[in-house]
């Protein structure tokens, strides 16, 4: 078999495991999670938590399930996952919820408007709004924030 048959069927069995099981090497920009966490909050690190229809915590507003899909990141690699305060001390925290949003996006990461790219613009709307709802409209606030940071290029 020739190198380059053997390439394109190892590239195609890629593309196919994107697409079957949502999984993607495509890793969110920094640019992209500032906007997202101004969007979101501000980026009030300060941020309790509160409910609407599912507790979320921190400057991007991840909730417990999300979390926990994520692989239950933690801020030092010697804590426990599974400590009483591993969740809330993660997701207080910039660099452990960027991490939380980063492992989430490798393992559902996919095209959520359709455009045939992943891109930023997907992983906000899976981050806002679920992997199995990500086709929706954002809110009229969200959207101008997030739109003018990226627009902008400002970042907190």
């Amino acid at each position: 078999m020739s190198i380059v048959k053997t390439v394109l069927i190892g590239l195609t069995a890629a593309i196919m495991v994107v697409l079957v099981y949502g999984q993607t090497d495509i890793e969110m920009t920094d640019d992209c999670l500032g906007c997202l966490c101004d969007a979101s909050t501000r980026c009030n690190k300060a941020m309790g938590c509160h409910s609407v229809n599912l507790k979320v915590c921190g400057p991007f507003l991840i909730s417990k399930p999300y979390w926990n899909e994520a692989g239950k990141p933690v801020l030092n690699e010697r804590d426990d996952p599974y400590a009483e305060n591993a969740f809330n001390d993660c997701v207080h925290d910039y660099t452990c919820s960027v991490k939380t949003i980063r492992n989430y996006m490798a393992k559902y990461g996919k095209d959520c408007n359709g455009d045939g790219v992943i891109n930023c613009e997907d992983f906000v709307r899976i981050h806002k709004f679920g992997r199995k709802e990500c086709f929706k409209s954002y809110g009229r606030l969200f959207k101008s924030r997030f739109s003018y940071c990226i627009n902008n290029a400002i970042f907190y």
